[in-house]
């Protein structure tokens, strides 16, 4: 019996070792995010991990305006060079600052959920 395909663990597994990681489909050449066990579409299962370039644009974005006194912050969908568009923050800018279309640089964040788990998530930087 195969072992069990857990995408979603092992996409934070590699966060946790500093690796921004994505998906390609083999047969077709294709990059996918979200992780997912097959590939959209074509419901192939020869989805490969491969390292993310860590380039983007900003495909979409808006600012939260949190009630004071906390700050301000953007939600983005950023479009990987590689293609897959995924959720995400623009930080080390001021979020009314982040515009269609601007040029980003993936890192790994990390933050403490409260609860003594530590969480690691991908954020974009102005390019």
């Amino acid at each position: 019996m195969a072992a069990p395909l857990l995408p979603d663990h092992d996409y934070h597994e590699f966060l946790k070792q500093g690796r921004f990681m994505i998906q390609r489909s083999i047969s077709s050449g294709k990059y996918v995010f979200y992780p997912r066990a097959v590939a959209p579409g074509t419901g192939a299962e020869d989805l490969e991990w491969v390292p993310a370039s860590g380039r983007g644009v900003v495909y979409s974005t808006t600012v939260v305006r949190a009630k004071p006194p906390a700050a301000a912050y953007n939600v983005a969908i950023v479009e990987l060079e590689e293609g897959p568009r995924l959720m995400t923050r623009v930080e080390a800018t001021d979020p009314e600052s982040v515009k269609i279309g601007m040029p980003v640089c993936a890192r790994i964040a990390q933050a403490n959920d409260g609860q003594g788990n530590d969480l690691r998530f991908v954020v974009f930087d102005p390019a």
